[in-house]
């Protein structure tokens, strides 16, 4: 499958080769869940909306766990067995991208909220006018810190990306910052990584040195939105990150008709879905897998996922409901009830205190 909007075939490789010591966690940092969802699967979902050709994750320490995460999915795994920069990163897909001709992206697997648009945006700008060797993702944050500068013209032509460390006072004065995502042609972007070097202090070669290769020029689009190319590397900027889906998830349920009493206490799973009319109290946990039709009540402090919630159902306060749980339209749980793989029919009635687990309650009951 591709997509109409773009003129030419596209491949992703997402970079997942960190070490992520930051997160000390024995489970990968990509794999870490956003929204009940690893951050990983954020951007292969996104990518699959874009009709990608071919996938590579390409992956280092602790990939077995993102090899077995991505199983069932069109994704191919390459090995980065040293770590040697973002550079030598890309060049472990050469052999996953043998034969392919047309348009690549370059995406890292800890930045995971890069939308569908932006990143036709970058292809779009690759195949546009004097067509770039190579397309950066630019961002402006509210502190540039030591982000690596760009240097570009009133048309997005880049003169120069300069690491903040080797930034001169007026360079750093700029706030147009690198991402480090990136779009290249297939028959430019190997050839490219086969020319840099890896004269610096790391001793490592760095993916943006074939922007400043002598030859054609590169070009640069800004980000919409800062948030989207925002990177974890810690459990604080995953909570962070988790507050800006949240606040955005939540803006968009009320302009779609839903009546959240105390917004910022209420969070949603990637996928919980909510139709208009529904009132959501304060203090209220979904899980993935809940469906709420119109005109349900969500009472204070309950926990659901797994959940289909049936129109002018009423659950809460402090229920828990339990994946399998359904509730036909009029049904009620209330105080502290619990349910496991159960119905309750239409109209029926749990008020308080009550187990219901692989049961099947008959509607006004």
């Amino acid at each position: 499958m591709t997509n109409p909007s773009l003129r030419r075939p596209l491949a992703v490789v997402i970079l997942a080769a960190g070490q992520g010591t930051r997160m000390k966690s024995t489970l990968h940092k990509v794999l870490h869940p956003l929204a009940g969802k690893p951050m990983l699967a954020h951007l292969l979902d996104t990518v699959a909306g874009l009709g990608s050709e071919r996938t590579v994750v390409v992956v280092g320490a602790g990939g077995e766990q993102v090899e077995a995460a991505v199983q069932g999915r069109d994704v191919a795994i390459a090995w980065q067995r040293e770590q040697l920069g973002t550079g030598h990163a890309v060049l472990q897909a050469k052999d996953a991208l043998a034969g392919f001709a047309g348009d690549v992206l370059i995406l890292y697997g800890d930045v995971p909220l890069v939308s569908g648009a932006t990143m036709t945006r970058m292809i779009e700008r690759l195949n546009f006018g004097i067509e770039p060797r190579a397309v950066v993702l630019g961002f402006r944050p509210d502190d540039a810190a030591a982000y690596g500068r760009i240097i570009a013209g009133p048309d997005g032509t880049i003169a120069k990306m300069v690491e903040y460390k080797d930034a001169s006072e007026a360079e750093r004065a700029v706030d147009l910052c690198n991402s480090g995502l990136m779009a290249l042609r297939s028959t430019d972007l190997f050839v490219l990584l086969d020319k840099i070097g890896n004269n610096n202090a790391a001793g490592e070669y760095y993916l943006p040195d074939v922007v400043m290769l002598p030859g054609q020029a590169s070009a640069v689009i800004e980000v919409e939105d800062p948030a989207e190319v925002t990177g974890v590397n810690s459990r604080a900027e995953l909570a962070a990150l988790e507050g800006v889906w949240q606040s955005r998830r939540r803006a968009a349920a009320m302009a779609d008709g839903v009546t959240l009493i105390a917004p910022e206490t209420v969070w949603f799973s990637h996928d919980t879905a909510l139709a208009r009319d529904v009132t959501i109290e304060p203090n209220v946990w979904f899980g993935p897998g809940v469906k709420v039709s119109e005109g349900a009540v969500i009472h204070a402090f309950s926990h659901i996922e797994g959940a289909d919630i049936g129109p002018a159902a009423h659950v809460g306060p402090y229920a828990r409901l339990r994946p399998g749980a359904v509730l036909e339209e009029g049904a009620k749980v209330g105080n502290f009830v619990e349910m496991k793989k159960a119905r309750m029919g239409k109209g029926a009635k749990a008020s308080h205190l009550t187990y219901l687990g692989d049961a099947d309650v008959g509607a006004g009951a």
